[in-house]
């Protein structure tokens, strides 16, 4: 029963839409199983640029299926307006796109208790996207949340939005001292939202256990990355759901005997958005060259992300953690012209050295990366289509890559377009 997962292997931002795109033609169904509107997977083909939020990175190629998985939790309005933008390029969504009836719904109370938890811890700040996700895995975990099979009943739920906004506004008032959410006319809203959605929303854990059963491919995409687990990540510095292997299964409603492919997409450097241990963190020119030739910025936040050298510690760390069965390698061409590249491959905490990697903070904040280093490469890979053509110093770090994780490479990407990518 063929269920591939392409799963991030560092901190988010590895290029996962893009692999996801070029993987879609040959499968029946993508799936995305976990996280919200706070991730952002950028697709490029031919002159088009297009972000992708919620819509699983496989709806630009008609004879997919798409769907969104009881796992994420759904911001109406930027799901709506995503809907909408992907129709004005010429795609179709509606009888291509399904929506679990069990996902969550984003409210704006989140939204709004996101944002002013931040600005109360100030210097303690996570660093969220402030787009409401982790008060809504709150709310579903609390058993107090609102499930878009909720709206069917549209008394039970102006009575749930009621009783939840008497607790919300509470909370905003008294301690953040916002101002309180108009109840009515959230209710309004979401009404309205139940009219548009419907002909998107089903059973679909029901469907792909189905598809399995006839034989379909299914790709599971996950948001951002493993270290960023609730679980497993850097805690406290990391996202409310599970974007490991794991997340797939109870995300989607898969059993785990359905995968037969884990990819784990790595960056050919290191990045992190936000706050939280980093230990090949560069605050030189070298970080500020990566974040230039990368344009390290957030597709959602527009953030700048911080830059590192790859850290093979953590990378052997999520490869374990998820079984990663083979490697795409991603912006490999922002490498080029550099000197000397690094790879962290131990660490240093006091007078010990590991390659185990601590995912307690007040550990991984102490670490010193003991580094490899080897010759870097100079070229355009634009138009390279064999990977024997790449620069010889490019082969070999792609080669001490898959050594050092101990984990095949099966894709490498050479550039932001679809056909930039070369096929091990």
């Amino acid at each position: 029963m063929p269920v591939t997962v392409v799963i991030g292997s560092q901190w988010g931002d590895e290029g996962k839409g893009k692999i996801v795109d070029l993987l879609a033609p040959d499968v029946d169904i993508v799936a995305r199983y976990q996280g919200g509107a706070n991730a952002g997977h950028t697709i490029a083909w031919e002159d088009q640029l297009f972000v992708l939020h919620l819509i699983p990175s496989g709806i630009f190629h008609e004879g997919v299926t798409c769907v969104i998985g009881n796992g994420v939790v759904i911001d109406p309005v930027a799901l709506m307006e995503e809907i909408r933008q992907v129709e004005a390029l010429g795609f179709r969504v509606e009888g291509r796109l399904l929506i679990s009836h069990n996902a969550h719904l984003i409210m704006p109370y989140h939204k709004a208790l996101d944002k002013a938890r931040e600005r109360w811890r100030d210097a303690e700040a996570i660093g969220t996207t402030g787009r409401g996700i982790g008060p809504a895995y709150v709310d579903k975990f609390a058993r107090s949340g609102i499930r878009l099979v909720d709206l069917l009943d549209r008394e039970g739920l102006r009575e749930k939005l009621r009783a939840a906004l008497d607790e919300k506004n509470a909370i905003l008032q008294s301690v953040y001292k916002d101002e309180a959410i108009d109840v009515d006319a959230m209710i309004e809203e979401y009404v309205d939202f139940d009219r548009r959605i419907d002909p998107f929303v089903t059973d679909t854990t029901n469907y792909l256990c189905q598809a399995l059963d006839d034989g379909k491919r299914i790709l599971a995409e996950g948001a951002q990355g493993s270290l960023l687990d609730v679980d497993f990540g850097t805690y406290p510095y990391v996202t409310s759901s599970h974007p490991t292997a794991g997340g797939c299964c109870t995300g989607l409603g898969v059993p785990p005997t359905s995968i037969d492919r884990i990819v784990g997409i790595v960056k050919a450097y290191s990045t992190r958005v936000g706050n939280g241990p980093f230990p090949t963190e560069l605050l030189d020119d070298v970080g500020e060259h990566l974040r230039a030739e990368g344009r390290e910025f957030g597709a959602t936040t527009g953030r700048p992300r911080r830059c590192g050298w790859l850290d093979a510690v953590a990378l052997r760390y999520t490869s374990r953690l998820n079984g990663f069965t083979d490697l795409a390698v991603t912006k490999l061409d922002v490498m080029a012209g550099m000197s000397e590249l690094k790879v962290c491959t131990a660490y240093k905490i006091g007078d010990k050295t590991t390659d185990r990697f601590p995912n307690d903070i007040a550990t991984l904040e102490r670490v010193e990366p003991i580094y490899e280093t080897l010759p870097g490469f100079e070229g355009d890979l634009t138009g390279i289509d064999a990977v024997e053509d790449l620069p010889a110093n490019a082969q070999d770090y792609l080669a001490f890559m898959s050594d050092v994780i101990g984990v095949r490479t099966s894709m490498i990407s050479t550039g932001p377009r679809r056909e930039e990518t070369l096929v091990v």
